[in-house]
């Protein structure tokens, strides 16, 4: 269980010699003290370019290529063995990664197990109940490549909450919904995470996102 999220001085290695230069010198995120703490929900508005996709997966351990410290409960995350991240990223990480990463060849229901099966979290009646939420109940047996790109985030969305988290970690959840959709979605989302008493971290260009925000910061 993770119930406190630090980022102490982090920066991207690609940023290094720009520090007095934007977007860093501009960022509420990189080369400041940063505390995401269960069950407040936080947004991390951003432009292209300014590392929010880096900042996910900094957090969710994908990528090292940083500078500075962060820690879940004061451990430092470079530390972590694989096997650790395996147990983080089953029972406390979820994440929506801003490309979906579905595999086209498999259909929306396929995709969804890949998550499920690894976990045993939700029933398929529970997979079914959201897919009708989300109105695409329709599509569960059809191939991901055939499906709209707004329909891919959906069935993404679903599949990142096939597991406990503590946080949940969303790059963009909402890039390619319409306002009808975003509330939808956000509405699942929402409930799913007050459910398990678990955090959300998001970002967003332009503040797109409808969930209820604790704090947010500009990177």
């Amino acid at each position: 269980m993770i119930k406190e999220i630090n980022l102490d001085n982090v920066l991207p290695q690609v940023f290094a010699g720009s520090e007095n230069e934007p977007p860093v010198k501009d960022s509420q995120v990189w080369l400041h003290k940063i505390t995401f703490s269960r069950p407040d929900n936080y947004l991390i508005e951003a432009e292209s370019g300014t590392g929010k996709s880096s900042l996910c997966s900094y957090i969710y351990g994908n990528r090292k290529d940083y500078s500075g410290t962060i820690t879940f409960d004061g451990n430092d995350i470079s530390r972590f063995s694989m096997s650790h991240w395996c147990r983080l990223r089953t029972h406390a990480l979820a994440i929506l990664p801003q490309e979906m990463r579905l595999f086209p060849e498999l259909t929306a229901m396929e995709n969804i197990q890949i998550k499920n099966r690894l976990t045993d979290f939700k029933s398929e009646t529970e997979i079914m109940a959201m897919l009708e939420r989300l109105e695409i109940p329709h599509k569960a047996n059809q191939l991901a490549a055939r499906l709209s790109v707004g329909q891919q985030q959906r069935v993404a969305i679903i599949r990142a909450l096939c597991q406990p988290f503590n946080f949940l970690i969303l790059d963009e959840p909402v890039s390619h919904l319409d306002a009808r959709n975003n509330a939808t979605v956000a509405s699942l989302i929402i409930d799913e995470a007050a459910r398990q008493n678990a955090s959300i971290i998001a970002t967003s260009v332009g503040n797109k996102i409808t969930i209820p925000i604790t704090r947010q910061y500009n990177l």
